[in-house]
Order: structure tokens, then sequence, then C-alpha cells
């Protein structure tokens, strides 16, 4: 039986045809302990993007060339010291940039699990050489290389448990790498607070980042391979073993029908697949632009400055006391992970653009509360004045309606909107879009803020949240509950008008067709 896609396993046509079959979030333990161990490698990525702000400052006191020289503050942000501190060279998220843009093609030659694999490896050999540096030059080689594995795993961890994960709760399981992120944003706060005190502080807070690394290194040689991508390279039995894990065997069958059709119809497609192939067919165009520009408008947005830089924004509203501002870059730190939680409910229940839509609405009306509260601060409030605190009640807002939306969501689209042949390439060069995009962000904030002022710099913000709400307008389609060939169909429908009678393998040559008409558009 060839499954057409109205009532193909997975989407709404079929789950309301067998409701008994829809699966729950925490309705298969083997799919969520694959996605927390996935996971971890978001972890690595939110502990690697907190840790350095408080590491910093203890490097400085033991390699006075870097006090010297601001060429080697080789770190994400300005810290919370009195005076400003941006960095010239930023090696961690130049290797993120180089990672994600390999990582989509080592994930797609390779596999997901020896991707995932070799990420750890990269990292925990980082994170040894950060900290037993003897001089700030290996430290940099070290941050090169935590980069690396950060770039690959960020790529990585979302397109291995999207391809895992029934489509009714693919949402919900993505965003979990999400929400693994924001905690060990969380976690490096922690770890912070926990090592100032300790002889050797610096090296064992960047040092502590190699554990989880380890621990996900043996926990993924007992994980399978993607059943997609084992479907994609003619490991059928293999895939039917890790499928028979996730599915009753009704609904299995069905699963192995479906995948079967769809490498058939991959079968008839060009089977060598290039980066430069992304731009000449017109549906990959389009489905690559709504991924990148949701990457771009996440950081552009604001996020990681909030992040990076909340310990020096809390201290800009007048608060200097440096334990107040990291206990309340804390707060901000955990008010993240709590909202990806409620995004982990909401992107399965309300879809991904309402989501991403209600979230920038939020994001700028905090922007703008922040705006004001710097333009209308005074010498006065010094001490934290009414400006003060409306600056870190600005910050909350900020949290509280970014994280649940505009966090997950360009992850959980871009694991999901690309065709089997080309996720990997398209999720690394979206993902190296998203670091190309972090790393503008974190070298100007500063610099902009002292040239056109704080309150002008988060108006500017505000103003690239309303072009991010009109794009997920007009570029983002709703993918909620979709299988991955009813996202296809999406982009084949916009790129060259209504093909609702396609779907079958019989249409493998009209599709070709299409696909030739894409490369020539």
């Amino acid at each position: 039986m060839t499954l057409t896609i109205p009532n193909a396993p997975g989407s709404s046509g079929y789950l309301d045809m067998f409701p008994e079959r829809r699966m729950s979030y925490f309705g298969n333990s083997y799919i969520l302990g694959l996605t927390v161990t996935a996971g971890i490698g978001g972890l690595l990525f939110g502990y690697d993007t907190g840790v350095i702000s408080g590491a910093l400052l203890y490097i400085k006191d033991d390699f006075e060339v870097v006090k010297q020289s601001s060429f080697l503050q080789v770190n994400y942000v300005s810290c919370f010291t009195s005076c400003k501190l941006e960095t010239i060279v930023s090696m961690a998220l130049v290797g993120a940039m180089i990672g994600a843009a390999a990582g989509g093609w080592i994930n797609d030659y390779y596999g997901r699990k020896k991707a995932t694999l070799f990420a750890d490896v990269v990292f925990a050999a980082g994170a040894i050489v950060m900290a037993a540096a003897p001089d700030p030059y290996v430290l940099i080689s070290g941050r090169l290389l935590v980069g690396l594995g950060v770039g690959v795993a960020s790529v990585t961890a979302p397109v291995y448990i999207a391809e895992a994960s029934p489509s009714e709760v693919r949402g919900g399981l993505v965003s979990t790498n999400v929400l693994m992120i924001t905690g060990g944003q969380f976690l490096s706060y922690l770890v912070n607070s926990a090592f100032t005190q300790v002889p050797g502080t610096w090296r064992w807070m960047l040092g502590v980042s190699g554990v989880p690394a380890v621990i996900q290194f043996v926990l993924m040689l007992f994980m399978p391979e993607s059943p997609r991508w084992l479907f994609m390279k003619n490991r059928k039995a293999e895939a039917i073993q890790v499928l028979a894990r996730t599915y009753d065997i009704s609904r299995l069958e069905d699963e192995i029908d479906h995948l079967s059709a769809a490498e058939e119809e991959e079968k008839q497609r060009k089977r060598t697949v290039g980066y430069l192939d992304v731009f000449r067919s017109k549906e990959l165009r389009l489905a690559f632009l709504a991924g990148a520009g949701l990457q771009a408008f996440q950081q552009f947005t604001g996020i990681n400055t909030v992040m990076y830089y909340s310990p020096t924004i809390v201290q800009m509203a007048g608060f200097h006391s440096n334990q107040l501002a990291l206990f309340l870059s804390l707060i901000v730190a955990a008010m993240n992970a709590a909202g990806t939680v409620v995004g982990i409910y909401f992107i399965d229940h309300c879809g991904r653009k309402k989501l991403a839509l209600s979230s920038l609405f939020g994001v700028i009306i905090s922007l703008l509360i922040l705006s004001v509260s710097f333009f209308k601060q005074s010498d006065a409030s010094s001490d934290g004045g009414l400006y003060g605190w409306l600056a870190v009640l600005g910050l909350a807002l900020y949290i509280a309606f970014f994280a649940p939306g505009m966090g997950p969501v360009p992850w959980t689209v871009n694991s999901e909107i690309y065709p089997q042949q080309y996720r990997g390439i398209c999720g690394g060069m979206s993902a190296t879009v998203n670091w190309i995009s972090n790393l503008i962000v974190a070298q100007t904030f500063l610099t902009i803020a002292e040239a056109a002022g704080t309150g002008m710099t988060f108006l500017i913000l505000a103003g690239i949240a309303f072009l991010a709400v009109i794009f997920v307008i007009v570029f983002v389609p709703e993918t909620q509950g979709l299988t991955f060939s009813e996202v296809e169909q999406i982009w084949k429908e916009r790129a060259y008008g209504d093909i609702s009678g396609w779907g079958s393998s019989s249409d493998s040559n009209n599709m070709e067709g299409l696909l030739e008409q894409g490369s020539q558009s």
C-alpha cells in the first residue's frame, strides 16, 4: 500500500483516523531518553555560553598580558567590571561557526550518532586544553576546539531528535534541546559562583565543562542512529529495529511503508548533494530563507545581548555591586530555563508560527521598556532608583516572552523544514548564520551602546524585532503536527503553485521535472 500525504503516519488526518496511535510527550520513555541524551549537546552549548563571562575575571589575574591586550580577551562577552571590556577576537564563536558549517556535511555523510561522538571528543579535548593552559595562547586554542564541538553539536542534536520523534510531539522534543541550552547557561552561573573561592578558579570553571561531554559520549555508544538517516543509506533492517522501539506494531507497519515510499522518491532525485544545490532549487531557497532568517532574528532581537551582558546591563541600571549583579543574572538565567519549559508545551499545542509571533510582540514591548528606562535614567539612580528597577523589570519581561517562543522555535523549525537529503547541510548552514549573527551582536553591542546610548541601542533592537514579526508572517509556514512529507509539500506549493494531486511514487518523474525547473529558477 502506498500512503498518500493526507493519511501518512503522524499526519493530522492519520491521527484523526487512529486516535489511539497518537503519542504524548512522556508516552515513550525510549524516545524521551534519546532526547535527553542528545540534548546534552545543548547543555554543552549553553554552559560554554555562560561560563566564560565569570572565568575571564580570574584569567586576567593569572595572565598579566591578558589585562594589557584586548586581543587576548577571547571571550563571548564583556564581563561585569566597571571598565568596558569588549572582545576583538572570539575563538569559541569562530570555532562554532566552522563547526556548524562542517557539521552539516558530517551529519549527512557519517550520520547523526557519529557526529555527536565527534563533537564530544573535540569538546572534551578543548576543555582539557583550557584547564591546563600554561599561557593565554594555549587557552585560545582550547577555546577554538570547544567552539568546534559546540558548533557540530548545535547542528546535530535538533536534527537527530526530530528524525527520531513522532510528528505530533516533535516540537516539544526538539525544544527539550533548547531547555538543555538554557539549563546549561543557568548551570554555568552556579558553577561560576561555586568556584570563586577555590584555588585555580577559572581552570575548574572551564575544565568542568568536559564532564558532560564524556557522559554524553558514553551514553551515545548505546543510542541508535537516526532511523531516517539509516533508511536514506539503505540500512532498512537497522532502521526498523529503531522504529520498533518507538511505535506499536500497527503504526510501525504504516511508518515503514511511508519511509519506503519516501525513499523511492528520493532515489529519483539527484544523489549527490552539495551546498550550492540549496540555492539552485527554488523550494530549497524558500526553506533556507525561512530557517536562516529565523536563526538570524533570534540573535538580532538581542537574546545573547541580554544573556551575555546581563551583569553589565544590571550595573548600567545602577546596581554596582558585583554580588547583586551576579544574583540578578542568575535569576535571568533561571527565568530563561523556566520559560523554555513553557515553550515545550505550547509549541505542539499552539504552533510554531503563533508562538514566534506572540513571543516577538512581547519582546518588542520589553525592549521598549528597557529603552525608556535608560533614556529616563538620571545620575541620582546610580544606587538603584526607579528607572534602574524598571530596567531590571524590562530584562525579566524580555526573558519571559523570548524564552517560550523565539528561543525554541528557530531550532525546531530548522529541524523539520528541509528534505531528508539536505537536512544536515541546510541545518548546518542555518546554524552557521545563527553563530555569525551571535558574533556580530556580541562584538557590537557595547560599541553601539557607547556611541548611541544604551536606550537608543535597545530601541534599535525593538525595531529589528518588529521586522522579525513581518518576516515570520510572510516567510515562515506553520509546521505544527505535520509530517516531513507534508512540510516538503508546503515548499513545493509555494515554489511552483498548487500540486496537491501529487505525492505518490508514480509522480517521481514529474517531481524530477520540478526540481530541474527549480535549479534553473
